[in-house]
């Protein structure tokens, strides 16, 4: 039976290997403490994915490895590539396929819908390393040393997602309170669900005429920042939602005590205008089509209740 690895057990990590070994695969899942889903066809394994030596033994005999881990957000810079040159020689030793998660921010600002075909102008710091790591992997895989490609997505819907929406939008809506959110409300925006990258890097890993090239995962058609609270309160049976546009200033002020806050400065250009990814390649090529977005943030709703209700329990032990 073929081995996958995956790298990483956060939201997009998780619902790779429960898709696959729910599929009757074998999956070996590697994380630095060894966490993850439970699960009998998951052999779970604590490992540091920068020691490319080590990795390079975790995925010796693998058929793909599927790179879905990264370094805290305000680390990228110093530690995203020695992760991502480890993963490169994993794979090139193993002689997997290997498909990586990528995002949107290696394309910079952009006017219109974009595509997997818009060029890489980077105008942030963690938009440059997205840059450099894919093209990095794309020099390997043109090369013959590797065999790879990219899926990419927008903001996350999902389980355990972390996005404006679950940070920012959801915490308020089920307590009733307002929500700062640092955005044009009304720009249309694409949110991408986390079992639809799941989904998209799978098939990629699966066909070898995907291969050497960046996918955009299928999405649900953009929604606003509004538009989406308004749904998400629906969804969750809560009151009508209250958002306001959070002030530059105060973003500001939140980052000086919180590292994500003010990280997310720099990017602060993708909820100020329409924000809207192109994903007709995928859903053409691999007859895949977008979860719906009320599925996406019922989904969402339950796994941070259940979430808040462990924690609750653990706090009154």
């Amino acid at each position: 039976m073929p081995l996958h690895i995956v790298i990483g057990a956060g939201p997009v990590g998780t619902a790779t290997a429960l898709r696959l070994a729910t599929g009757g695969e074998r999956v070996r899942l590697l994380t630095r403490h060894g966490s993850g889903p439970d699960h009998p066809g998951i052999t779970r394994i604590a490992a540091d994915a920068t020691d490319a030596a080590a990795l390079a033994g975790h995925c010796a005999g693998a058929s793909a490895v599927y790179q879905c881990a990264q370094p805290a957000y305000h680390r990228w810079p110093q530690e995203f590539p020695a992760l991502h040159r480890a993963v490169l020689t994993a794979a090139e030793s193993s002689d997997a396929v290997l498909v990586t998660v990528g995002n949107l921010y290696g394309y910079g600002e952009f006017t219109g819908p974009v595509a997997e075909d818009q060029p890489m102008r980077p105008n942030s710091v963690k938009g440059r390393v997205r840059a450099d790591m894919w093209a990095e992997q794309l020099a390997a895989h043109e090369a013959g040393r590797i065999r790879t490609a990219e899926v990419r997505g927008s903001d996350y819907l999902g389980p355990h997602a972390v996005s404006a929406a679950t940070t920012l939008l959801l915490p308020a809506i089920l307590s009733g309170r307002r929500a700062l959110v640092p955005a044009d409300l009304d720009a249309p925006h694409t949110w991408t669900a986390t079992t639809d990258v799941a989904r998209l890097l799978i098939a990629v890993a699966a066909d070898e005429n995907a291969w050497g090239r960046a996918w955009h995962v299928p999405s649900a058609p953009p929604l606003s920042v509004r538009a989406l609270a308004d749904l998400l309160a629906k969804v969750a049976g809560a009151s009508p939602a209250k958002v306001m546009r959070m002030p530059a200033i105060a973003l500001r002020a939140a980052g000086l005590f919180v590292p994500a806050a003010r990280e997310l400065r720099e990017l602060r250009y993708q909820f100020d205008r329409p924000f809207i990814m192109d994903s007709g390649s995928a859903t053409r090529h691999f007859d895949l089509n977008a979860t719906p977005i009320e599925e996406s943030l019922r989904e969402t709703v339950e796994a941070f209740r259940g979430e808040a209700a462990e924690q609750g329990l653990e706090r009154r032990r």
